[in-house]
Order: structure tokens, then sequence, then C-alpha cells
């Protein structure tokens, strides 16, 4: 791989205010593209292997894929310019005629959830990966957060009565007087 790209996995998605925040990175940093809820659906979906009803539009375009004997090689994000990011999808094609690479410019979320489906790589370019915050602690802190909040709601599914006071008065017969 050339020292001008680095390998990056989706770690996580998020859903925000106004989209979902997808946290992708490697063991050197991790940084955010925000996108919108649809596709942030879509690609917390595509990591779980959610089966869907009926077949989206990257669906779609993975079985046109399929259908012209195209293979999606890698996706790149190759730019970033004021918080907006930029991408490329890279089609390999080979038939009698020969073989060709093709490089299609593409939305980074788009990109993400192709790359997701059809299990091909997913790079980022050195330039950008060096122009972006690095977002680790922030994914981190959020996880464990969620893993907290997770255990929270099992611990309070054990007891379906929510939680229990034991100095709350009892309230099954409310016209006894108390009698403490």
């Amino acid at each position: 791989m050339s020292a001008d790209i680095a390998e990056i996995s989706v770690k996580g998605v998020m859903p925000t205010a106004n989209g979902c925040a997808v946290f992708l990175g490697n063991d050197e940093k991790t940084f955010v593209i925000y996108v919108d809820h649809f596709v942030g659906n879509v690609i917390h979906m595509t990591l779980n292997g959610v089966k869907k009803d009926r077949p989206l539009t990257h669906d779609l375009i993975g079985h046109i894929f399929t259908g012209l004997d195209v293979r999606l090689d890698h996706v790149l994000i190759n730019d970033v310019n004021e918080g907006t990011f930029f991408a490329r999808i890279l089609l390999r094609m080979e038939n009698e005629l020969g073989r060709k690479l093709i490089e299609i410019d593409a939305r980074p979320s788009d990109s993400i959830v192709l790359a997701l489906q059809q299990k091909c790589p997913l790079h980022v370019s050195r330039k950008v990966l060096d122009r972006v915050e690095d977002m680790t602690e922030v994914l981190e802190r959020v996880l464990s957060q969620q893993a907290a909040q997770e255990s929270q709601a099992d611990d309070d599914d054990d007891f379906p009565g929510g939680d229990i006071d034991p100095d709350e008065d009892d309230e099954e017969n409310p016209d006894e007087e108390d009698e403490r």
C-alpha cells in the first residue's frame, strides 16, 4: 500500500440531531464524517448484517455491479474542504475486451455503504488523515457511555417494577393508617 493512503474501518455510527456521525479510522487516528439519517441507518444496518425487506439504492448498485461483472476494488476518501469530505470509488472490470480500472467521484457516505456491502477496503489519503481532528477519545467516551446505559437497562429489566425504594410507603392499601 502506498504511503500516501491508509486503510481505515468504520468504528461506530452514532445518531445526532441532524443525522449521524460515522466514526472512521485505524490505530493511528479516528475521525468523523457527518451523514444524513438515511445513510447513517443503512451503514448501521450493513455493519450489523440486518436483512432488508426490499433492496435499497445501495443494494441496487451492488446488483448492477454483479450484473455487469464489475467489482468494487476499493474506496478512497481523498479530500476534505471546510468539513466536507470527498471520495472516489474504484471499480475493476474485466471482460473479453480487456481489463479496466474506473475511478468515479462519489459521496463518502454512499461509498462507505458500498464498500461495506461489497466487503472491500476503505482508504483515506494521508493529506485527509493529517488534516482531520483525532476523535479517538471522543469515540471511546461515547462507547463507554453507551455500554453503561445498556448495562443499566439490562439491570432495570431484571426488576420489571423499576427501582424499589425501601423507604417508600406501602401503596397497596392506601386507606389503612400508617402503623409506624
